[in-house]
């Protein structure tokens, strides 16, 4: 019999699947990692169990404890199916941008959801990042994730989602192209990638409103660059520890407006029900042809699952209302 001993036995091993309609005008073959396929519906499960057992192992997560994390919905279940499987409590501290969704589904898998406005400074004793922290300090048996600069984040994908890739691309991969939100997965995969392979080219998909592109170009954080965005997932108000710069070839920046409308091609065009920052990416990578020949074989990685966006994305009044369609 061939059966899994727990939902955490599921995580990873996820399809490469080919996009066609959407790069039909690029040379090149592009494959995406398909992360919906976690039992989480996310790439998060992955790094969520990475550092809760690593947690365990130290002694910074005791029996019976209480996870607390700041996430834009994704880690947060990722945390919470672990925390359901190992009998510990979740505290989840979201931002009020993020889809009514994903605070419904993790109140639904059990955590407490604590809602932070956005639009505040991210030392604001309000920021989804301070009240994640001070919740930490004072709640009792408590463990504070910190995903932004907790190393088990891209660890994670150095020992799975790397590995996978190159063994699934049987090493002929060229282009790995990946929104960057903590930093995890780029740097974790791109670390992998490079050192089979150093000529392997990491891509990093960022938003406007966010920091990353200019500072990776220049060394300057920005804070002119710095304000409120729609897109959930990706891009940063901060320079998370998890970003390793060095491994990052270039990053592109796609609007809004343009994430939204390719969220929805995804679905229409290639019957990929996908989240938001997977419109992000594929519309990033249309930006970068001039990179890619005919020899090249590009992966994308997707991150999360369409149903935390029928509020958003998916709905056509709230696309109106947004500006997005006429």
């Amino acid at each position: 019999m061939d059966y899994a001993e727990n939902i955490l036995e599921t995580i990873g091993n996820t399809p490469l699947v080919k996009l066609n309609k959407l790069t039909a005008d690029l040379p090149c073959l592009v494959l995406s990692k398909y992360e919906t396929f976690n039992p989480g519906n996310s790439v998060k499960d992955r790094m969520a169990l990475t550092m809760i057992e690593d947690a365990e192992a130290d002694g910074r997560l005791k029996p019976g404890g209480t996870i607390i994390e700041g996430t834009s919905g994704n880690t947060g279940m990722g945390l919470a199916l672990a925390a359901i499987v190992k009998g510990y409590k979740c505290i989840f501290v979201i931002s009020d941008k993020q889809s009514k969704e994903k605070m419904d589904i993790l109140r639904a898998v059990g955590a407490e959801v604590v809602v932070c406005p956005t639009d505040v400074e991210p030392d604001d004793p309000r920021s989804y990042y301070s009240v994640s922290k001070r919740l930490g300090e004072e709640t009792p048996n408590s463990w504070y994730v910190n995903q932004y600069d907790n190393p088990s984040n891209a660890k994670a994908h150095y020992q799975s989602t790397g590995p996978e890739i190159w063994k699934q691309t049987d090493g002929k991969i060229t282009h790995f192209v990946v929104g960057v939100g903590t930093g995890g997965t780029i740097s974790g995969v791109g670390k992998y990638l490079k050192e089979q392979n150093p000529n392997v080219k990491i891509w990093g998909i960022d938003t406007y409103g966010s920091v990353f592109k200019k500072y990776h170009e220049t060394g300057i954080f920005d804070e002119k660059e710095i304000y409120p965005y729609v897109t959930e997932g990706i891009g940063e108000d901060i320079l998370p520890e998890n970003v390793d710069f060095s491994i990052i070839d270039g990053f592109t920046k796609v609007t809004d407006k343009d994430a939204a409308i390719y969220t929805q091609k995804l679905a229409k065009e290639e019957g990929m029900f996908l989240g938001n920052s997977a419109g992000a990416a594929i519309k990033g990578l249309l930006q970068l042809k001039e990179h890619f020949t005919k020899d090249d074989l590009v992966v994308v990685l997707f991150h999360d699952h369409g149903s935390r966006y029928v509020g958003k994305m998916f709905n056509n009044e709230w696309m109106e209302k947004m500006g997005y369609v006429e």
